[in-house]
């Protein structure tokens, strides 16, 4: 069956009309080339749509039906290439983002909130997910990108990767805290104490799990969370100290909970993802350049060329000098 989209638009006009003379005007053709175009029609899917008498054209009861049917399709297929084609000439339209529980926190929102600035008519979702159905979406084309933290993953031959910041893991813990004296805290001051970190789902464990096994810190002995609201509050509460990649400074924490760089510096990596060799929707990737503008958000935490700094740097209501690698017995005695 050999049937075109122009003699489909033709027979609906016909049908809408009622009238050959009237559809012809609509389409600009002459009469004939409308008749022609209906009978190539009704000859191509082997029954008639029109009943024709001198004085009226009426519909068959095959070509109602068909009317109906089709007559809902293309006005879907018409929808959709002025939605495609608005989306290429300008930032219309809708993108959609997946996201891991980090990004969704902390480095995604500001970001959100920069596009509908300049993109005002631009509809940009996002959506959380575990890293693992992050990978998945983008791969299935039910997103346009993603957005990870520490994205070693494998499949290189299906993702393109393109990192954006960096940011240190930090231990996080109460203002009160004894190994909260020094402006930055040797991974080994954090054995034998109970940890708080991040799962899976989040992101950076692996990028946690390798700096506790170089430094040989139990990994068991920590609660893990999906978010980092919910690591907070456990530390706020008392329950560990958190291993987190959050600002050094401590920019974005409650006011009761500080953050300490840990030394040496092991930093995350926030970065866009999308499926190697297919290219973005022009809309969406207008929304790419932007997340990947050289200039950082403030909370995102420091640059891979400034943490170095960032761990000697004096922080507010701390001394100037890493505590020891490991505290003394007073200090865990007060920490336990």
């Amino acid at each position: 069956m050999n049937v075109s989209l122009q003699q489909l638009k033709v027979f609906i006009a016909v049908a809408r009309q009622r009238s050959f003379t009237r559809a012809a005007r609509e389409f600009d053709l002459t009469q004939s080339a409308v008749s022609r175009c209906v009978r190539e029609l009704e000859e191509a899917i082997a029954f008639r749509l029109f009943d024709r008498t001198t004085r009226q054209v009426e519909l068959t009861t095959a070509g109602s039906r068909l009317e109906r049917r089709i007559g809902r399709l293309i006005e879907e297929i018409e929808l959709t290439l002025r939605e495609e084609r608005a989306a290429h000439e300008e930032h219309t339209g809708l993108v959609v983002i997946a996201c891991d529980p980090v990004t969704s926190a902390g480095w995604l929102p500001e970001r959100l909130a920069r596009t509908a600035g300049m993109f005002p008519d631009l509809i940009v979702t996002a959506k959380e997910q575990p890293q693992h159905a992050v990978l998945a979406a983008i791969e299935q084309g039910e997103v346009d990108f993603g957005v990870l933290c520490d994205a070693n993953f494998a499949g290189a031959d299906t993702f393109h990767a393109q990192p954006l910041v960096s940011t240190p893991l930090c231990a996080v813990l109460r203002a009160t805290h004894p190994l909260a004296a020094g402006a930055a805290l040797h991974w080994e001051a954090l054995r034998g104490t109970q940890l708080v970190t991040l799962n899976a789902e989040a992101g950076t464990r692996n990028v946690t799990g390798r700096a506790l096994g170089t430094h040989r810190i139990d990994a068991q002995r920590a609660n893990e969370c999906g978010h980092v609201a919910a690591a907070l509050r456990m530390i706020e509460l008392g329950l560990g100290i958190g291993v987190l990649p959050v600002d050094a400074h401590g920019a974005g924490l409650p006011a009761s909970l500080v953050a300490r760089a840990l030394v040496p510096e092991v930093s995350v990596t926030t970065m866009l993802v999308r499926r190697r060799n297919r290219s973005l929707r022009p809309n969406a990737d207008a929304v790419w350049s932007l997340f990947a503008g050289k200039e950082s958000p403030a909370h995102a935490g420091a640059c891979a060329s400034t943490l170095a700094a960032t761990a000697n740097r004096t922080t507010k209501g701390a001394t100037d000098e890493p505590i020891p690698l490991v505290p003394n017995d007073e200090a865990l005695m007060r920490a336990s």
